[in-house]
């Protein structure tokens, strides 16, 4: 026999258990939403109403995790700090971004990670704008580690390196040399 305590947890996690399916059902479904309107016509002093639907304005940005970014990827937003953040928005370079990946690079077993991406990071800034790195661009890193550095997996992490402006002004149109 439960006390009324274990039955009231017991109830909770059930509770629990059926949030969840019912939020893993509702994700599984296409989302087909419309923004509605209000539409009101007045006619000889009478007024009728009639919903229409809408289309959701498209979004020119994709959502990718940020371990998939590859050069010449423009971010409406820089990656933050926060390592429960996996998502960014990548946009079209034409477009107003505050931040482009501009390199990729492996990072052996066993080097100094922060030394091997910031050395990495100047040299590709210079490679992929085609100019010394100059005060038009700050530059910083992420580092996509897979967690085996053992001997097995002689590149276990990969820096990704990001350029911004280096007013804290958004970039328009692509740092890429051509």
């Amino acid at each position: 026999m439960l006390s009324g305590k274990h039955e009231d947890m017991r109830g909770t996690a059930w509770g629990a258990v059926a949030g969840i399916g019912l939020t893993a059902m509702t994700a599984c479904g296409e989302s087909s939403y419309t923004t509605p309107t209000l539409t009101t016509t007045d006619t000889a002093g009478s007024t009728s109403s009639t919903t229409t639907a809408a289309a959701a304005p498209a979004s020119s940005a994709r959502s990718v995790k940020w371990v998939d970014l590859t050069a010449g990827d423009c971010l409406a937003d820089p990656p933050p700090a926060d390592p429960a953040v996996v998502m960014v928005d990548v946009v079209d370079c034409a477009r107003p971004h505050r931040a482009e990946a501009y390199l990729r690079a492996p990072i052996p077993v066993n080097a100094a990670l922060a030394d091997v991406a910031t050395t990495e990071c100047a040299t590709g800034l210079e490679r992929y704008t085609g100019a010394p790195r100059a005060a038009t661009y700050t530059s910083t890193y992420l580092i996509d580690s897979d967690q085996d550095r053992t001997s097995d997996n002689p590149f276990p992490s990969t820096v990704i390196c990001l350029l911004q402006g280096a007013d804290g002004q958004p970039l328009t149109g692509t740092a890429r040399h051509s």
